[in-house]
Order: structure tokens, then C-alpha cells, then sequence
């Protein structure tokens, strides 16, 4: 299986349109996202993300956060855990916290994760993005399963 990491971040009108926004500057806004939990399996590559089909539906897990007030820092992040054998994904995200706290507390989490499974973590993968409102902003993380 194929898996690509994304971001993105953006302003918009309104929170809905922040959040499209920041999907599209994820590479992800044109295509159906459904959620899925947090494990990926043992036979997975990370890959660049491609172009997606617009209308596609894609199965991810997603990390997002929007907010209209002005200052507002916005921090979304997604952290996988690989090991011998599958791996696991945690989805954090934020307001106005420090952004290197909301990142330590995802890969604690994903961490917990590993450790609940009795599983040796081979790898840890961290994708992060923090964005400061102006009028409306959003942020989005997201691992996309392709295949």
C-alpha cells in the first residue's frame, strides 16, 4: 500500500472556507475524504503525493483545526509509528498552544500506541503545520492511504 503525508494551511470568509482552502493547499480539497481509525499496514511506502483524481474518495486520517479570531494559533499533526509489523497514526491538533507541545504530545500518543501492542517502533514520521489567523484560518494534516 501506498501513503502519502500532507498539510496545509490557509484563510477564508468563514471557517468552512478556511478549511476548504487549506485542504486545496494540501493537495487533498478536491477529492472525498473519508475517515478512517489509525492503523496502517506492514506493506506500505511512503510516497510523494500525486495528483488525485477530483471526486475520488480517499481513505485518510486527518488532523484540522479552524478558527475566525484573529492571533489565534492553529497547529494540526499527524504522527506515525512504524514497526516490523503495521504501524499506527495519531491525529493531534490545537489552539493557542505552544505548537512544539501539541507535536510532543501526538508522538507521545502514537508512542502509547506501539507500547499498548507490545510493538518495537522502527520509525517515527512527523508531519506538522501552525498557522496564526487573520481573519479565518484553518490547518489540516493528513496521512492519505492510495492504494
Amino acid at each position: 500500500m501506498k501513503i502519502a503525508i500532507t498539510s496545509g494551511k490557509a484563510e477564508g470568509p468563514s471557517k468552512l472556507n478556511a478549511f476548504d482552502n487549506a485542504l486545496l493547499d494540501a493537495g487533498i480539497g478536491d477529492v472525498n475524504l473519508i475517515k478512517v481509525s489509525s492503523i496502517i499496514p506492514a506493506d506500505f511506502k511512503f510516497v510523494e503525493l500525486p495528483e488525485l483524481k477530483p471526486g475520488a474518495m480517499i481513505n485518510c486520517v486527518l488532523a484540522h483545526k479552524s478558527s475566525k479570531n484573529k492571533g489565534d494559533v492553529l497547529t494540526a499533526v499527524i504522527a506515525v509509528a512504524t514497526s516490523a509489523d503495521f504501524g499506527c497514526v495519531v491525529e493531534h491538533s490545537s489552539t493557542n498552544e505552544d505548537p512544539e507541545e501539541v507535536r510532543e504530545m501526538a508522538v507521545f500518543m502514537v508512542k502509547e500506541m506501539m507500547k499498548t501492542r507490545k510493538m518495537e517502533i522502527k520509525e517515527i514520521i512527523v508531519e506538522e503545520i501552525s498557522h496564526t489567523v487573520q481573519n479565518g484560518g484553518s490547518v489540516v494534516a493528513a496521512i492519505v492511504y492510495l492504494e
